[in-house]
This record gives C-alpha cells, structure tokens and sequence, in this order.
C-alpha cells in the first residue's frame, strides 16, 4: 500500500476548547488527562511505511488537544527522527500555550530542537470575537492571536492557519480575502481553508453542522475567488488545490469523507498510530486497519526480556 499522509496520535480526547464541531467534545478530567502509554515497536513498522510511500510530512494531531500532553510530544520527537521526516507538524488550537507561554517555552524550544518544523493553529475565522464565541465561549475573551503567531515565530517555526469554515464565520468572498491578508499581515507560512466537513462526527454536532455547514454555492464562489485571485501552484490529489494569492500559500482543503475515500491500495489517503499500537487507514471505519494492537502477558514479557 501507499499512502499520502501520516498522522500520529497524541494524548487522549480531551480539549479545553468547546468546538460545536469537534470529534470529540470530551472535557479535561483526572482520567483523561493521564498520558497513555505508547507502542513504540509498531511506531517504527508506521513510520516504515510511510517512509516506503514517500511521505514528506508526519502530523502530529489528535481526537482533543495535543498541547494538554507535551511530555509526550517530545517523545514522539525523539522517537520519530530516526525517519528523518522533512517536515513534522504539530495540530492545534494553541490556547493552552497563548495562556500559560511560560510552561510551554521550555517545550516549544525542545520540540525545535527534536525536530518539530510547523505548528498548525485551528480558527474559525481571524475576528476574535468569531474565534471566541466557538472556541471559547465561557472566557471574557479570545488569545491574542497576533502575538501567539509573533510569539511561535520567536521559537523558529513555520506556521499555518486553518480555518474551519462555517456559515456566518467564513463563508464570504470578502471573510476569505480578509483572513488571506490577515495572514499575510502577520507573517503567515500557510493558510489552509477547510469547510466543516458533516461526516464522521458526534451526534450533537453533527446537528450543530447540519445547520452551519457552507452551502454548494458558498464552496464555488471561495474556490472561483481563489482560482480568479490566485495561482494555482499544487493539485494534491484527494487533499486539495494550493494556490498564491497577492503572494500568500493558501490551500483549499478537500473533506475527509466517502467521496475522497480510494479503494486503489496505491492511492490510500491516510496512514494512522494510535498510541495502543493500532495502525489505521481509515479514522472512522472500523476496518480499516492494518496492525492490531498486541498485548503481552506478564509471562510472555518475561521470556521477551530474557
């Protein structure tokens, strides 16, 4: 099989913001919020094999907020150089590191130092205000969005803004052409425009999309903007278009769902760890695995360590 991405799963399903359309939706807790342990025998048959279908980027992402674990982020670092990965990139809505930057900076300098090339911060939109109201609703306000990006910068980081885009958040020709300069104002790599995808969601919120997912005639009039405005640089496949627009990247993501699903095992999209061990090629479709995870029992350990 090949694959044209690879993603790494870290800490659990809990996150601090309140995304109506999240996967998860799964508050912090005692229990969610402890580490689990990692195979790392089949991280390396993963990485293998994303190394077997050329893959240049490895994304660390997660069902909940990544940054919640940052122990373990360094460990993945480590263990992931070995694969020499050109681009590592790590998915995030970065409100824990804006809110505490004196806890994270040791992390942001040795996630630098292991490896980590880009940080991926998740958006609705580049107002505050929108940003608040979805993420988090029960805070007087938003981060500071503009510093938190100078502030990445500092470490050395190449970043992207992704924008989920929702109805009333960032549906428009003139919301898109704000957020590209916003982007570009502030220094932006990357921009990755995303329409909420309804497929492979909770219950409740795959309601809360039903209701603010973008129209047909809203996703053409964005990607005719780009295609107008933009040059278009890169078709990745099943992924989506990248284009130059006034001299900024920006890419127009294609959703994961049964319309970008291949059956062609050369064309497969997505190469999936999850920390038990479990090596997936679908995030939703039970199936779709490829390595079971396996326990030893104690006494098998024994005779292992012997």
């Amino acid at each position: 099989m090949k694959f044209k991405m690879f993603s790494v799963i870290v800490g659990t399903e809990c996150c601090i913001a309140s995304c109506p359309f999240c996967v998860s939706g799964v508050k912090p807790n005692k229990e969610n919020l402890k580490e689990r342990n990692i195979n790392w025998r089949n991280l390396k048959i993963a990485g293998n094999l994303a190394n077997r279908s050329c893959i240049d980027t490895v994304m660390l992402t997660s069902r909940g907020e990544p940054t919640l674990f940052p122990e373990q982020i360094t460990e993945y670092l480590k263990h992931l150089k070995e694969f020499q990965f050109p681009f590592v990139e790590l998915q995030s809505n970065c409100i824990p590191i804006s809110l505490n930057k004196e806890k994270y900076e040791k992390y942001l300098k040795e996630w630098y130092e292991e490896g980590l090339t880009t940080i991926t911060i998740s958006v609705v939109s580049n107002r505050p205000e929108i940003n608040k109201k979805i993420y988090m609703p029960n805070s007087d306000e938003y981060i500071d969005l503009p510093d938190l990006i100078k502030y990445l910068h500092s470490f050395g980081f190449s970043l992207r803004l992704t924008c989920v885009c929702c109805k009333d958040m960032m549906d428009t020709i003139d919301k898109v052409e704000e957020f590209i300069n916003f982007a570009k104002e502030n220094k932006v790599e990357q921009v990755t425009l995303r329409p909420v995808n309804d497929e492979f969601r909770r219950k409740s919120a795959e309601e809360w999309i039903k209701e603010n997912k973008l129209t047909d005639e809203q996703k053409l009039n964005i990607k005719e903007f780009l295609e107008k405005k933009g040059t278009k640089l890169l078709e990745l496949e099943r992924i989506g278009t990248i284009y130059d627009v006034n001299g900024q990247n920006v890419c127009l993501s294609l959703p994961l769902n049964k319309n970008t699903r291949d059956t062609n095992p050369e064309n497969a999209r997505n190469l999936i760890f999850f920390q038990d061990g479990h090596i997936r090629y679908e995030w939703e479709m039970e199936g779709g695995i490829l390595l079971w995870k396996y326990i030893m029992n104690n006494q098998i350990k024994k005779l292992v360590n012997n």
